[in-house]
């Protein structure tokens, strides 16, 4: 191949993923995999109780079977701090009640541990838990959001006044009140977005191994943000210089946001490794990962929406209650605010909007972002709100939605909610596309009959934005967040030719290996395959602030970009040097650098990095090593968008929904691997349309978890999920080089009101207006019957 053959582009190609081989065929290495020499394991004595006093802890007969090594309360570990909390709602008054590493004196949920049992191996420390005495005095328990700020409603924490964690607002109120007092049309609507488990495949756990000579951990945990965990648990939690601990995530069984967060096992492994002078090990059954690790969503919402009989929007106003949990857990604060609040006009112009928030703790799991974090709420609201409008006008609800759209040329658009504009969308085309795959227009004719021969055919429309790659750091210090958002990559090219990529952010599922190693590929010139990435080790990978929110494109793939374009800028200058010629006459293209118009006489990337590694004949001033590291904060995040319309038939008999047809169009911008997008697409809307028809968290009044096992809480299996028809439009970013915008939630973010649009439109002949999540046949049986 000569210097100016150019070679097939490895961006926007369907790669199959490069990581599958390992994951799939057993190869992996999980938290579980790992055995340590010498290593004990612990089990946990956990409340059986929502609320209690913990009267006594005797650990006798525990510490008397042949295999136990010590057992552990809360009180022998107030040497250490609680976990930190690292974003508070903005500009209010917050009241963070976050957990310690063991309850003490008193417990707020059921499962919350009280005592840890450490022994040889995991069995011997569950039996040994069991036999762990504790006497509780109960205490009244709360777990609806709105009746735990009421008053009289039972007291969790002395340090939040009336269960409230904070009371948020954003827009403009007088604004809104007034376009709902003088509006032609207003609906109201009370709106459930009920509370969800994430359930990843694998479930949560720390190891922790301390080296007394040194004073410095290892923990290796289940984590998408490795070195924010060991900021948190060494400068807020131990007390301790951050150098002093190494936090490694190993291959991460999905996430969902669900491991987002600092834990108490982290804690509470490494205090004990510390202690026994040992490593320790913790792993989640799946009844405690239900129990105790972060759920998501849980809002109670009164919305109104005014608007003209002509079909536009006039006004907004939502009041919101948002269940924290019984523990203020990492990031809880930033999720019904700022990715909540900001966000909730969605695609539509509405000229006055307002929103408040009350946070509250109850007695049961701590909530926190969970896929999509904020946005599937807010889409979900604006989408219901939309179409109870269209039905309330009788206009067909993609005729509103055209009316109202944010326009091509209103980019970039500032919502007035606080938000930084949006930066690019064309939410029409999308919403045209989906339409046109539907055969809309067709499939509205065919309801009309079929609902003369009993047939009860519905289509929902949901056409949503999100915020992506969420920054620039300055912006979000304004929005309570502790810390930066920026994000960081080194790409250091070997003698060989052989490219090391190490990066802070890190994969649990995306298929971040692949997309990576295409972009570097591509920019350097080099063989796909000569390319690694390595991350998930805070000594080996520069400091990131981790994978979740759809950021490690738009932020950490940046980052990858802007290294690989110093490498490039200095073997221009190394090539000039070594061929004589002015930099300026250089040109680098597949990997080679040579001399404009003498394509034939050019060295190559690998020619150049063993130049650069020998330092034989360097231009002055040159240090050697191709080797550059970047930090990425972007001037603004990125808003992927699209439009989803599913379709499905209602049996009035039984309540029970056919899910006939879902299709999606969306616009994540530029496409590295169009085959990774699909999937991350397809994964987001079966955990969206999970939760319209399936999926909730149910507590009964005592705060015990009805739905604590996988026997109860419906995930759905292959079988429910029917085939997901994708299409894409692509408005590329302008906030970034690569164009890119993010793909992993926008499944989620668009389903849920898509297929709960389509049943409520199926049920527009029964006089239903408005159904909760998740739409059981029961549910719609009632809904029906209650109608007549």
């Amino acid at each position: 191949m000569t210097a100016t053959e150019m070679k097939e582009r490895l961006i926007g190609r369907a790669l199959k993923r490069r990581e599958d081989p390992k994951l799939i065929t057993g190869h992996g290495n999980y938290l579980d995999d790992i055995k340590l020499p010498g290593m004990l394991h612990i089990a946990l004595v956990r409340s059986p109780y929502a609320h209690a006093k913990i009267v006594s802890i005797d650990a006798s007969k525990a510490l008397a079977m042949p295999g136990v090594v010590a057992v552990f309360t809360g009180k022998d570990m107030l040497d250490i701090n609680p976990m930190p909390a690292a974003w508070q709602a903005a500009g209010v008054k917050n009241y963070p009640v976050p957990p310690r590493a063991l309850a003490v004196d008193k417990v707020a949920l059921v499962g919350d541990p009280v005592a840890m049992v450490v022994a040889e191996d995991r069995y011997i420390a569950r039996d040994a838990a069991d036999a762990v005495e504790v006497e509780y005095e109960p205490l009244p328990a709360v777990v609806d959001a709105r009746k735990a700020v009421e008053p009289g409603a039972p007291q969790i924490h002395e340090a939040a006044p009336n269960n409230i964690v904070f009371e948020w607002e954003c827009g403009n109120k007088a604004a809104a009140d007034a376009a709902i007092a003088s509006a032609e049309v207003v609906v109201k609507e009370e709106i459930i977005n009920q509370r969800l488990i994430p359930t990843p495949m694998e479930t949560r756990g720390s190891i922790a191994r301390y080296d007394a000579t040194t004073g410095e951990w290892t923990v290796w945990m289940t984590s998408q943000a490795p070195h924010v965990h060991r900021l948190l648990l060494t400068a807020f939690v131990f007390g301790v210089p951050e150098t002093k601990l190494r936090c490694i995530a190993p291959n991460v069984g999905g996430g969902f946001g669900q491991k987002i967060f600092c834990y108490n096992d982290m804690a509470f492994t490494m205090w004990a490794a510390r202690k026994l002078g040992r490593p320790v090990k913790f792993v989640e059954d799946r009844s405690e990962n239900y129990k105790y690790s972060t759920h998501g969503r849980d809002h109670i919402t009164e919305a109104e929406l005014a608007g003209t009989r002509d079909g536009k929007i006039t006004g907004l106003r939502v009041k919101t209650w948002a269940n924290i949990g019984a523990y203020f857990s990492t990031v809880a604060a930033g999720i019904p605010t700022t990715l909540y609040g900001r966000i909730i006009t969605g695609v539509y112009k509405i000229p006055a909007a307002y929103v408040h928030v009350t946070g509250a703790y109850t007695n049961t799991a701590m909530v926190d972002a969970y896929r999509g974090a904020g946005r599937p709420e807010a889409s979900y609201l604006i989408e219901r709100m939309v179409d109870r409008f269209a039905a309330e006008i009788g206009m067909d609800p993609a005729e509103v939605r055209r009316k109202n759209f944010i326009q091509p040329e209103d980019f970039p658009y500032d919502n007035g909610l606080g938000l930084l504009p949006y930066d690019s969308g064309n939410y029409e085309l999308a919403l045209n596309k989906a339409l046109e795959i539907a055969g809309y227009a067709e499939f509205r004719k065919q309801q009309a009959e079929l609902r003369k021969q009993g047939r009860y055919l519905g289509i929902g429309i949901s056409s949503y934005v999100e915020i992506c790659g969420i920054a620039p750091s300055a912006w979000m210090g304004g929005q309570g967040w502790g810390a930066g958002l920026w994000e960081s990559a080194n790409v250091r090219v070997h003698l060989t030719g052989k490219v090391v990529v190490t990066t802070g952010s890190l994969p649990h599922g995306q298929g971040l290996e692949t997309t990576f190693a295409q972009i570097v590929a591509d920019e350097l010139g080099v063989p796909y395959e000569d390319v690694e990435i390595q991350w998930g080790d805070t000594q080996g990978t520069p400091f990131g602030y981790g994978t979740y929110g759809s950021r490690s494109l738009a932020v950490g793939g940046v980052a990858i970009k802007r290294s690989v374009d110093k490498i490039k800028e200095k073997a221009r200058k190394l090539a000039a040097h070594l061929l004589e010629a002015n930099e300026a006459d250089i040109v680098f293209e597949n990997g080679r650098a040579y001399v404009k118009g003498s394509p034939d006489k050019a060295k190559t990337i690998g020619e150049l990095a063993a130049a650069a590694a020998v330092a034989y004949n360097l231009p002055p001033g040159m240090e050697p090593f191709l080797d550059e590291t970047s930090y990425y904060d972007p001037p603004n995040c990125t808003f992927p968008f699209g439009t989803h319309v599913s379709i499905v038939e209602v049996d009035p008999e039984t309540g029970h929904v056919k899910l006939l047809r879902y299709i999606a169009v969306d616009d994540c911008g530029n496409q590295i691997n169009p085959m990774i997008v699909e999937g991350q697409i397809h994964g987001g809307i079966a955990q969206g349309l999970a939760q319209a028809l399936y999926e909730s968290a149910v507590y009964n009044e005592d705060g015990q978890l009805l739905t604590g096992t996988l026997m109860d809480y419906a995930v759905p299996t292959a079988a429910m999920v029917p085939h997901i028809e994708t299409d894409h439009t692509v408005t590329p970013s302008p906030v970034n080089p690569l164009g890119v915008k993010g793909a992993g939630e926008a499944g989620t973010i668009a389903s849920a009101q898509c297929v709960m649009n389509a049943i409520i439109d199926a049920l527009a002949p029964f006089g239903v207006k408005h159904l909760q999540m998740p739409a059981t046949p029961e549910r719609i049986w009632k809904a029906i019957h209650g109608s007549k």
